[in-house]
């Protein structure tokens, strides 16, 4: 049963964030966009960064390029920047009639899982991949539900988690 998202209290400080979404199914995406910028900006966050993908199958290039900037140390001081705090991902993938999606959405899960522990900076996977447009619909435009609300919170939380240990 899908269950509403709770509200959680997360003060962004420095943080950096950066959003990379797919551009495909852009009802759905566009939707967990905004709700996950929102949770960011009211949690005060430094800065939101966004990049526009494609498709789902895109998203990991870019994350990795962000990710091995960010735990960069001589890049980040030639771009005056800190590293980023979590890097979140928002796509959505409806399964059609053949396997396709499912390997779409197998190589990203696994793509974005090898990014985080080799970079250590934390990526938050919301790449959904969903039976059907109901399903789409109860976790990206119910916002009591919203998957962009939930990735943010968690990014929030990656990034208190990670700050803590030094």
């Amino acid at each position: 049963m899908l269950k509403p998202i709770k509200a959680k209290t997360f003060r962004a400080g420095s943080a950096r964030f950066a959003i990379v979404a797919s551009q495909y199914n852009a009802r759905y995406v566009d939707a967990m966009l905004q709700a996950a910028r929102a949770e960011l900006e009211a949690a005060g966050a430094k800065e939101v960064q966004v990049v526009r993908v494609p498709g789902a199958y895109e998203i990991p290039v870019v994350v990795a390029r962000l990710a091995r900037a960010s735990s960069d140390h001589a890049l980040r001081i030639t771009h005056h920047a800190s590293p980023l705090s979590a890097i979140i991902c928002l796509g959505v993938i409806l399964r059609g009639e053949t396997v396709h999606a499912a390997l779409i959405g197998e190589a990203v899960s696994r793509a974005l899982m090898e990014i985080q522990v080799q970079c250590e900076v934390p990526v938050i996977h919301e790449v959904l991949l969903l039976e059907n447009d109901e399903q789409a619909r109860a976790r990206c435009l119910d916002p009591k539900r919203n998957r962009g609300r939930e990735a943010a919170q968690t990014a929030l939380a990656m990034a208190r988690v990670m700050a803590g240990l030094g």
